[in-house]
């Protein structure tokens, strides 16, 4: 980190062709993922014949995205350039940085992956569950660890996040010095290790061109409050609570997660683990210790009825109202080996993620109808601090680095455009920001940044399983229609040889009208699909066409009647003589050709 970068006199004018991207000799830099958004997370740094690549995220789906179990970023790009990739860097473990990488690395050829240790952990534990650790090698770094390629020097500074070993990342390249600062936070009581602050500095000190830095708490004011603070309201909480305690909190606040089994075995509490996401964090922790409880004060899933309730702390999963989590099932009465004894006390150590309010409500109403007593974090609890930089610690990170250009990450547009408001307000020009989308590149040029014409490829796949090839937006649309306005099935009978209808069609609906109800409007849709058949046959057809025609004959009926648009499947059966006399006629083709 302390190489000098020549940089060669200023371009003082711009002719027409000054925006356009020289691939040998500009740096490039853009998001697969992470603009616009919050989750996705994919940075890209290009010069030449390499390219860097910076955490492969996931984003969990919107409620809209039927049957969708994970949206990554688009690949296509990396796949037609996969040769120029030298080196992918991870900042930390959690899905919405290190998620994709199991779908990346069956599309990319990535020879290796850089990670800091509890996020190799985790990798780790995603690959032997897909059997893909022979795919790609990884190897750990810490803040004084180097990557060195031709054009690219890497170097990198400890942050604080809500899970250990939290990297920000410093990339010396032939156009200047870029930092991306990863997810942080400054927090000056911190639980392990503390921010680098003086590498930071030096860092700023000895220049940066370009910054790209976290943005998804840049509309909220001041500092956030310190963890420690919330390791002492968790174990007030604890010692003043008689009964029970059932702690929910995110499975991915490693750190969160410590604090909360600490405090229960001081207050003499044997620790129940639910949810399995929770259960491999814990496990990771313990054996990197991570988390230092004896194993003694663990206890399994039958043991928790046979000790005093005084005695007794469950964490589980379910701080987001997720109806299939720990929580839910605990409140819905549905649990295999935890029901709710009134008296009971239960602890939300988090804050709802915008737009799970409604479901985290309706699990606190549950719980509370059912004879909890909840408690959920508030200026007065100070159960829950975020992991995310608020403006003055983003302000912080801006005197710190001093970035001649800036470009604000990790958030949607909104936050995005507060960051850069408070990137100003430190004294970068307003034309020195920018607010970029996904594909949008920035080029780096002789110490200089400007926005690029062109744009690359990215586009959101919809993974549904472990399918890496991705849903079609179609797929999406079929589902949703599906959904809203239900299948009607035409099933039609023909005989091929004569063009001739054997019978009226049957239709089976589902999802779209009740049949019992409905078996006019059911009768005179036969009759028109009939009439439309018996027109379109009395000249060569295909069944193509005759598909088509049920449709085109069905759908506007349909939506004339019911104002609704179901999906219509036509299925047309051939007679049992018709269709052995075709597939005769399709062997004696192929046997003189």
């Amino acid at each position: 980190m302390r190489e000098s970068i020549k940089n060669p006199p200023k371009v003082t004018t711009r002719n027409k062709n000054h925006n356009l991207y020289n691939s040998q000799t500009d740096t490039r830099v853009y998001a697969l993922g992470g603009l616009g958004e919050v989750g996705k997370n994919m940075y890209c740094i290009e010069h030449d014949d390499e390219i860097i690549v910076i955490d492969v995220g996931i984003l969990f789906p919107e409620e809209s995205l039927l049957g969708v179990d994970y949206v990554i970023p688009d690949f296509s790009y990396l796949i037609k350039n996969q040769h120029k990739i030298k080196a992918v860097v991870i900042t930390h473990g959690h899905e919405d940085h290190i998620g994709g990488i199991p779908f990346f690395i069956q599309s990319v050829k990535a020879k290796e992956i850089y990670a800091p240790r509890f996020a190799c952990a985790l990798i780790t534990k995603k690959l032997e569950e897909r059997r893909l650790t022979k795919n790609v090698k990884l190897i750990e770094i810490n803040g004084e660890s180097r990557i060195t390629t031709k054009h690219f020097n890497i170097g990198f500074f400890n942050t604080i996040h809500s899970i250990p070993d939290s990297l920000g990342v410093l990339i010396n390249t032939p156009n200047g010095r870029i930092v991306e600062t990863g997810d942080f936070k400054f927090d000056l009581t911190p639980i392990g290790k503390n921010s680098d602050y003086q590498k930071m500095a030096y860092i700023g000190q000895i220049g940066v061109t370009l910054l790209l830095s976290d943005s998804t708490n840049s509309e909220v004011s001041g500092f956030s409050i310190s963890e420690k603070k919330v390791a002492q309201s968790l174990l007030e909480q604890m010692r003043k609570t008689p009964g029970r305690l059932i702690v929910s909190t995110f499975a991915s606040n490693v750190l969160r997660l410590g604090q909360i089994l600490e405090a229960a075995v001081t207050c003499g509490r044997k620790v129940a683990v639910f949810g399995r996401s929770m259960e491999n964090v814990v496990e990771i922790a313990k054996r990197l210790k991570v988390i230092n409880i004896p194993e003694s004060s663990f206890i399994g899933p039958n043991e928790i009825n046979t000790l005093p309730a005084h005695r007794v702390c469950i964490v589980c999963t379910g701080s987001q109202g997720e109806p299939l989590a720990a929580l839910s099932r605990i409140a819905n009465g549905t649990h295999r080996f935890i029901k709710i004894i009134p008296g009971d006390t239960v602890i939300f150590s988090s804050n709802p993620i915008p737009g799970n309010g409604t479901s985290v409500n309706a699990v606190v109403n549950q719980l509370t109808r059912v004879g909890a007593n909840v408690v959920v974090n508030s200026p007065l609890t100070s159960l829950h601090t975020t992991g995310h930089a608020s403006q003055e610690e983003q302000k912080l990170m801006l005197q710190l680095i001093k970035p001649k250009y800036f470009m604000p990450m990790h958030g949607e547009y909104k936050m995005q455009k507060r960051h850069m408001l408070t990137a100003i307000e430190t004294g970068i020009p307003a034309e020195n920001c920018f607010i970029c989308a996904n594909g949008d590149p920035i080029i780096l040029r002789n110490g200089e940044c400007f926005k690029s014409n062109e744009r690359i490829q990215t586009d959101d796949i919809y993974v549904d399983g472990n399918d890496i090839s991705g849903l079609s937006t179609s797929v999406i649309k079929d589902r949703q229609i599906l959904a809203d306005n239900g299948l009607v099935a035409v099933i039609v009978t023909i005989d091929s040889r004569y063009n001739k209808i054997l019978c009226l069609p049957s239709i089976v609906s589902r999802g779209f009208v009740f049949i019992k109800e409905s078996q006019t409007l059911l009768k005179e849709a036969e009759k028109i699909v009939y009439d439309a058949l018996k027109e379109k046959m009395q000249q060569k057809t295909t069944f193509g066409e005759l598909k088509n025609c049920i449709r085109a004959a069905l759908e506007p009926y349909l939506y004339q009647k019911t104002n609704r648009n179901p999906i219509v499947i036509p299925v047309i059966l051939n007679q049992k003589e018709a269709m052995a006399q075709i597939i005769a006629k399709t062997k004696a083709k192929k046997i003189t050709k």
